[in-house]
């Protein structure tokens, strides 16, 4: 029952069994159903149906005039009236029918093309639509948050069934949002197909959103849109050479600014190339930590990992990596092609790549020969029991899994049974750590590392001279990322390069040196990539959501029109 502000209406059941609520003479006061459905502030409301799962508002137009929308002149002249039903918004969770009787107009300017037309609401009709101005809105809104079958699920939740087809149309109906004077630019790119198209996403950095997605991330495309967009001051970018020649090319009076995040990811991929390249000097050990494994008469034979080689025969993986190195260096010193090579020797392209790369085959190993397992934390604990007298497997199994061991148990037999036949063991020396970890120490602020990542790190430190230097220059260019000293980069990549011992840290100052205006720009200027990143973050969001099955078209759209 629909109860108005002043007072209840009459009402009677029809035929049908529905009851039907009349509407109050002219002049009363709003009624309540204006309160449960806004759309209806300036129509004359004559009756509401309740049909159970859904809500008819009967209604008429009260104006004495309507304005022409080709030329604008207002005319009172009625040609006819005609109904027409929107969709509402939901009330009480139930769909709202709005059957609106409308008229039609003579236009009375006689040169206006439009000779009859209908007369609008604002803010209930537009022209051809089924649905008024809200629940249009709302229906938009949910499709660029959710895209097409979950906003059709939601909206089917919240008493608006859509199907999720109209649902992309709207979006796609969508206008692009102005552009507007643009300062400051952001410019990076995602991928639409990792590895095999991608696409560029240009961010406002003043306002910190996006204003254009475009297709491709060559200078081309760039430079296309900079003519475009005049009055551009700063544009920051990552390191890439095309946007360098874009920017250049397109805006030729801005500043280049590289961004410091990806300056500092660069310097943490060559710090940790570095860290793997002296991977063999912190597996080093002095005498006095060499415990023997085992304690008595007799000790297992040492155990390598095989492999077969082509004539079936078993060989270390040791061995084949270094002999498999070795080869492709003395392939590559006589000029051989790394296609070359993958065809004589049978092996992947990337496979040759990453062998010609390395600086060594220690380099190579390393990640494979001390790779941490997840029984290393429990190896103490384990040799203690088993020199208390405690062999059995199934046993001290069970008390790993007291102590947070989620493995199988074929594991712990297999890190006992070299231990069989031997009455004490020692524990064995602790791993070094990954070259992942360390890298990490080194690039992290002393005051927030904890007392044993600082014990630690020092130990590596003093354990390997080259890498004791490494840490300086890290903690050299992270003062001048700080306190923007841009300044003083001249000086720095001059000291890097001189060292022969810290070849991927002299290949980055090298690099740096190529891009030298831009990424002294980026250490001086206060402005970064941050919200650039952000949205790049924010797109793989809506690609996930939409399982990679939409077009380049509706991911810009959803992009630019998300908040």
């Amino acid at each position: 029952m629909t109860i108005w502000v002043d007072r209840i209406f009459d009402r009677h059941r029809t035929a049908s069994g529905f009851f039907v609520l009349h509407a109050p003479p002219a002049g009363n006061d709003v009624c309540c159903a204006r309160v449960f459905v806004p759309d209806l502030q300036d129509v004359l409301i004559q009756n509401v149906d309740d049909l159970g799962d859904a809500v008819m508002v009967t209604a008429r137009t009260t104006g004495k005039e309507a304005g022409c929308p080709s030329c604008g002149a207002v005319s009172a002249r009625v040609h006819s009236r005609y109904r027409r039903v929107l969709d509402g918004l939901a009330a009480g969770g139930r769909p709202v029918s709005i059957s609106l009787v409308v008229r039609r107009f003579f236009c009375r300017e006689t040169a206006c093309s439009q000779r009859i037309f209908a007369e609008q609401v604002a803010g209930l009709t537009t022209r051809y639509a089924r649905r008024t101005t809200a629940l249009r809105e709302l229906l938009t809104s949910v499709a660029i948050a959710l895209a097409g079958r979950a906003g059709a699920r939601l909206t089917s939740v919240a008493g608006v069934a859509t199907g999720r087809s109209s649902l992309l149309r709207m979006l796609r109906s969508l206008p692009d949002p102005e552009v507007g004077e643009i300062r400051l630019l952001g410019v990076d790119d995602f991928a639409k197909r990792r590895g095999n198209s991608y696409a560029t996403v240009l961010i406002d950095l003043e306002s910190r959103r996006p204003v254009d997605i475009l297709d491709g991330r060559t200078s081309a495309h760039l430079a296309l849109w900079l003519k475009a967009h005049p009055g551009i001051e700063v544009i920051c970018r990552d390191r890439s050479g095309g946007y360098a020649d874009g920017a250049r090319e397109g805006a030729p009076d801005a500043i280049q600014c590289a961004d410091r995040w990806h300056l500092w990811s660069n310097l943490g991929d060559a710090l940790e190339k570095t860290v793997r390249a002296h991977r063999a000097r912190l597996d080093e050990t002095t005498e006095a930590d060499q415990d023997p494994p085992f304690q008595g008469d007799t000790e297992p034979p040492a155990e390598r990992p095989k492999t077969l080689d082509s004539g079936g025969n078993e060989r270390s993986f040791v061995e084949r990596t270094r002999t498999r190195y070795t080869r492709i260096q003395q392939l590559r010193a006589r000029g051989a092609s790394l296609n070359s090579i993958s065809r004589d020797l049978g092996l992947a392209f990337r496979t040759v790549q990453r062998f010609a790369n390395a600086a060594s085959a220690d380099e190579l190993l390393a990640p494979v020969l001390h790779r941490a397992g997840k029984l290393d934390r429990f190896k103490p604990y384990l040799i203690d029991r088993w020199n208390e007298g405690c062999t059995n497997a199934v046993q001290l199994h069970q008390e790993l899994a007291a102590r947070g061991w989620t493995g199988s148990i074929r594991t712990v037999q297999g890190y006992l049974r070299p231990l069989r036949g031997h009455t004490t063991a020692a524990v064995p020396p602790s791993l070094p750590p990954s070259p992942r970890r360390i890298t990490g120490w080194m690039m992290s602020h002393p005051d927030r590392l904890d007392a044993n990542a600082r014990i630690r790190l020092k130990e590596v430190l003093v354990r390997c001279p080259e890498l004791d230097i490494a840490a300086g220059f890290v903690r050299g260019f992270a003062t001048m990322m700080t306190n923007r000293e841009g300044h003083l980069l001249d000086e720095w990549i001059a000291t890097v390069t001189a060292t022969d011992s810290l070849p991927h840290l002299a290949n980055f100052a090298s690099g740096l040196r190529r891009d030298l205006a831009a990424v002294t720009a980026g250490l001086t200027l206060p402005h970064s990539s941050g919200p650039v990143e952000g949205t790049v973050n924010k797109i793989k969001f809506l690609k996930r959501q939409m399982f990679g099955r939409a077009n380049l078209d509706l991911l810009r759209i959803r992009v630019l029109h998300h908040r």
